[in-house]
């Protein structure tokens, strides 16, 4: 289901847009990548797709397919649907036309009512014309037809902006108009030419024009299933060969844009597979012109052709989309004897604190009684990692909910039970951490979703899934679905918002969140990895025992050493309670309930339990959304210079940085 508003273009995609246009003004013959957009489900890739489509759909041919839907869209049925929308007349251009690819889906279509050549060619002739005619009666024309086998697999990207699907209206409005038949102007004559390139294909076994058609319609309707690829191979291998034809002609485009969204599901996945498969083969092995499509494909999986989602046996790395550019892709392709030279695997990041701000602006900045809650951007920033959907999630449920739009104690209140505020998606409602969860883990059951939670608690996901999940298949099928945090990631490590959302749900279980906190303590106990120990004993509220265990490190490791682990350690997740403001909240806590004597000791160890407890309301944005807390954080470390006798100066750097706090432009450095 569209949500409407999300649209935002290509903002913080610059790079995919500059790549798109220098693809689309390359010469006809050029080499272009088959460009990837990659990450997880609202990573912004249909936003991508719609902002093309907005961006290039006036001046140059395009079609959209989208093949997550629920209708199964089989490689002939996209073929056709893509070619009846790159047929649209543009005022710049003449009409492309599909002939090959035409003659190869009609031959292949219904089954051939003969049995042997002998009956003559007339014959095939006059039943393919019978064919074709009959669509055309019921249809308009052939092409035409595929939309009415496909039309669930063209809908609009999600997040189209309205102008955006004015023009892909217009474009479907102008696919659906008749046009001229297959078989116009002399008799035969269009039908003869075509059948000629397919005797002529290195696929078909026999040279004669009117055998290969035969040839194709046997393929499909008593073929195996390797016939049935070589026929796809054959039909994709025509449609190049059309596009390759119209751009020879005079008045046309130099290349054509398509667009495939959700192309990891079964079919997306094949078609990509043909169509790589029909390029390199075209290009590589023939040695022909290359074709002149410049593709954006999007996929929320890695594809298994790939090889294991590690990424180890496949030969590209990872590129960012900032800088995209056919320099780029040409510099890191893989040599042109693999099919692998065409990818360019493009990874979606989060945006930044900039890029959320201006979304924010965007979409809440009109509505005067909304303006205040702009302020909110450092917020929403911690809160969902940059994820575009779940910034646009969050911004849909304070603008439909109103929370008080003044800075202070009730809207921290508000804010902190922001998780289960309803949000509307036209007609349904639900909690906003069940909207995102199900749109995250669309195909996770409530079984599999209960032990992801408790795998989130975690930090090291890995470690989670291990200790937590019986086998390993858990772990590889968060990592091929790009649910963890970015390549550069050190440990691996649930994208912030998803593991947010998760550990909400898993504090509605208590005696699971202990568990799993208690294993994971003792994991890291028998490892000898005390931060790693004390982060899960703060997840279990045991303040007392962090706190003594970080006065012991206060004076045997230098001062940055100690800021680093009491950065770690207090990043822990809570299950405070849903309905307290960050004072209310820290004031449940309370003092430390037991201590060494010594009058020096105990100053030491009181600042420190003050540090950690603030420290860990302040590192979850839901119960210090405003950052209130930072001033105490920088009053404790600046009692702990002034405690400690030496190495202070770190901890005056600490305390100035929370006093003078500057949002970092990029999730994930704090808590």
């Amino acid at each position: 289901m569209t949500e409407p508003g999300i649209g935002m273009g290509l903002r913080g995609r610059s790079g995919i847009l500059t790549l798109v246009d220098a693809c689309l003004k390359e010469t006809p013959a050029a080499e272009r990548p088959l460009t990837m957009l990659l990450g997880p489900p609202g990573s912004g890739a249909s936003e991508a797709h719609s902002a093309l489509m907005e961006h290039f759909g006036p001046e140059y041919p395009f079609a959209f397919v989208n093949f997550g839907g629920s209708q199964s869209l089989l490689p002939r049925y996209a073929l056709g649907l893509l070619a009846r929308q790159l047929e649209r007349k543009l005022p710049r251009y003449g009409r492309s036309r599909f002939p090959l690819l035409s003659l190869g889906l009609l031959a292949s279509d219904q089954e051939l009512r003969m049995r042997s050549l002998t009956e003559g060619r007339r014959a095939v002739q006059r039943q393919l014309d019978e064919f074709q005619q009959d669509n055309e009666a019921r249809h308009g024309d052939y092409l035409a037809a595929f939309f009415e086998v496909g039309m669930g697999a063209v809908g609009m990207p999600e997040g189209a902006s309205t102008a955006a699907l004015a023009l892909f209206q217009d474009a479907l409005r102008r696919g659906r108009r008749s046009m001229p038949g297959l078989f116009r102007g002399r008799t035969g004559s269009r039908l003869t030419t075509g059948a000629h390139w397919y005797g002529a294909h290195p696929m078909t076994r026999s040279g004669d024009p009117m055998e290969a058609l035969v040839e194709l319609n046997l393929w499909r309707h008593e073929g195996d299933e390797n016939a049935q690829e070589r026929l796809d191979l054959v039909l994709f291998s025509a449609f190049l060969e059309d596009l390759r034809r119209n751009t020879a002609r005079n008045f046309m485009p130099r290349s054509y844009l398509l667009l495939l969204d959700n192309s990891h599901t079964e079919y997306g996945r094949r078609f990509l597979d043909l169509l790589v498969r029909a390029r390199h083969d075209e290009t590589v092995v023939a040695g022909h012109a290359s074709d002149p499509l410049t593709v954006v494909a999007s996929s929320n999986r890695w594809l298994p052709r790939w090889g294991p989602a590690t990424g180890d046996s496949w030969p590209w790395q990872l590129r960012g989309p900032d800088r995209a550019s056919l320099t780029d892709w040409n510099t890191h392709r893989p040599t042109r004897d693999s099919e692998d030279t065409w990818w360019y695997p493009l990874r979606l990041r989060d945006l930044n604190l900039d890029e959320v701000r201006i979304r924010i602006e965007l979409q809440l900045g009109g509505h005067g009684d909304l303006a205040p809650l702009t302020r909110l951007t450092p917020f929403v920033h911690r809160l969902t990692g940059g994820l575009p959907r779940a910034v646009h999630q969050v911004l849909e449920t304070l603008r439909q909910s109103g929370p008080p739009p003044d800075s202070g104690p009730r809207q921290d209140r508000w804010l902190r039970a922001l998780p289960d505020r309803p949000l509307s998606i036209g007609e349904h409602t639900a909690t906003l951490a069940d909207t995102a969860l199900g749109h995250l883990l669309r195909d996770f059951d409530e079984t599999g979703r209960a032990a992801l939670a408790e795998c989130a608690a975690a930090r090291d996901f890995s470690v989670g899934t291990r200790l937590l999940s019986p086998g390993d298949a858990l772990f590889g099928e968060v990592r091929s679905r790009w649910l963890l945090s970015g390549p550069a990631a050190v440990v691996p490590v649930l994208h912030p918002w998803l593991r947010r959302l998760l550990l909400w749900r898993l504090a509605r279980r208590p005696d699971a969140w202990d568990t799993a906190h208690e294993l994971l303590a003792e994991h890291y106990r028998d490892e000898g990895r005390p931060v790693q120990e004390m982060y899960h004993e703060l997840a279990l509220g045991r303040t007392d025992a962090v706190t003594a265990h970080l006065t012991r490190r206060f004076t045997t490791v230098p001062a940055l050493q100690w800021i680093a682990e009491f950065h770690a350690v207090t990043a822990a997740p809570n299950r405070l309670p849903a309905d307290g403001g960050p004072l209310e909240l820290l004031a449940g806590l309370g003092p430390r309930t037991t201590g060494r004597a010594g009058g020096r000791v105990m100053d030491v160890e009181a600042v420190i339990h003050t540090l950690v407890t603030t420290r860990w309301v302040w590192s979850d944005p839901l119960a210090d959304p405003a950052m209130r807390l930072n001033d105490m954080i920088a009053d404790g470390f600046t009692q702990l210079s002034q405690l400690r006798r030496n190495d202070i100066v770190a901890l005056f750097n600490e305390a100035e940085r929370h006093r003078h706090w500057r949002d970092p432009q990029t999730a994930g450095g704090e808590g």
